[in-house]
């Protein structure tokens, strides 16, 4: 098979040959079909996340290089242990966010933020190759009728943004919803919420074409939240603030941001991993009476949730592009510098991607 890998942190991706795996017992063998490019795909090649302040997560000896990333993965169930029950043929989503299986955490349904963690292309290699080994059956989702490029968001940006959208829905009916950032992963979080509630939803992003494309695919409003006027505008239209907002950037200006938009009483989740430090006036937290959390991807739970959602209709489909394998490292430039729109998947072996 044949993988995409980096050596070295930070340096180009390379094509590498080896062997296709042998799966045993439970393990199962997938061909991959296509696998999501995110954001942590950048952390993880870069080698570290920014704390702000000159801080950071060093994750460089983490990884045994090279290393395969990639972890939002469709493909086609082709080998499987002796004591999987997993079927060949059958064509799936993978789950990725494997934990030790063995931890409180895990065992708790919460093997995404398990301490020792086995995730595909975050711990151990993942989906830009040929070929991936899973440990068992049940990290496995069947595609049915969903094209395997977009059926593989699911499994990071989709299930990220329903466990992201559940933690805040009911505070917002009947009011207003602040979604920052409209990138592959706040796209999916604007899809979740016009499936599952009924508020209105307003998006932040400082692109304008991403602006237009958040509107193009549902949203009530769009801001851009470098405009201080328009901020006080959506103070004034929401009586005060919102009743929630879920920053999918993650950086101290968009954090900062949702925290100003605040209605007394309301919630702030942070998703995005984009780093940085953000100052915070201690007193306002009693004195609004407003909540800040993390939000890290979502449970296996999760993903069964999403998934009903999915096969049901229920969830209208985020824009996809399309590019070949041996683009993963300008694909991972391009998402660093700002210039996809949407979300990019990799297809190995296809003629023409773009």
């Amino acid at each position: 098979m044949k993988s995409e890998q980096f050596s070295n942190y930070g340096e180009a991706l390379c094509s590498h040959d080896y062997p296709t795996p042998v799966p045993e017992a439970n393990q199962v063998l997938i061909k991959i079909d296509a696998c999501g490019v995110c954001h942590s795909d950048i952390h993880v090649w870069e080698g570290y996340f920014d704390l702000g302040g000159d801080h950071k997560i060093d994750m460089r000896g983490s990884h045994k290089l090279p290393f395969t990333l990639g972890h939002e993965i469709a493909g086609e169930v082709v080998a499987c242990g002796d004591q999987s029950d997993a079927s060949i043929g059958d064509k799936v989503i993978v789950y990725p966010w494997i934990g030790c299986g063995k931890c409180p955490l895990c065992k708790a349904d919460k093997e995404h933020l398990c301490y020792q963690p086995k995730s595909l292309g975050i711990a151990v290699d993942g989906g830009f190759s040929d070929y991936v080994v899973v440990p068992d059956s049940k990290y496995l989702f069947p595609l049915k009728d969903l094209p395997a490029e977009l059926g593989c968001t699911y499994a990071c940006s989709g299930v990220t943004a329903y466990s992201a959208i559940e933690q805040i829905k009911d505070i917002v009916q009947g009011r207003q919803l602040l979604i920052i950032g409209a990138g592959g992963v706040g796209l999916s979080g604007l899809a979740v919420a016009k499936a599952l509630l009924d508020c209105e939803v307003i998006v932040a992003d400082i692109d304008e074409s991403k602006r237009q494309l958040a509107l193009d695919e549902g949203a009530d409003a769009v801001i851009d939240p470098r405009d201080q006027a328009a901020l006080g505008a959506l103070i004034k239209r929401t009586y005060g603030g919102v009743a929630a907002a879920v920053d999918f950037v993650g950086s101290d200006r968009s954090a900062g941001f949702g925290v100003q938009a605040l209605n007394k009483g309301s919630t702030l989740v942070v998703v995005g991993l984009f780093g940085g430090a953000m100052p915070l006036s201690v007193p306002i937290l009693p004195l609004k009476a407003i909540t800040i959390k993390g939000s890290f991807v979502g449970s296996l739970s999760d993903m069964h949730a999403l998934m009903a959602l999915v096969h049901a209709g229920k969830i209208a489909p985020i824009k996809i592009s399309q590019r070949d394998m041996c683009c993963a490292h300008q694909t991972l430039e391009d998402l660093r510098d700002g210039k996809v729109a949407g979300r990019v998947v990799l297809t190995p072996d296809t003629a023409g991607g773009k």
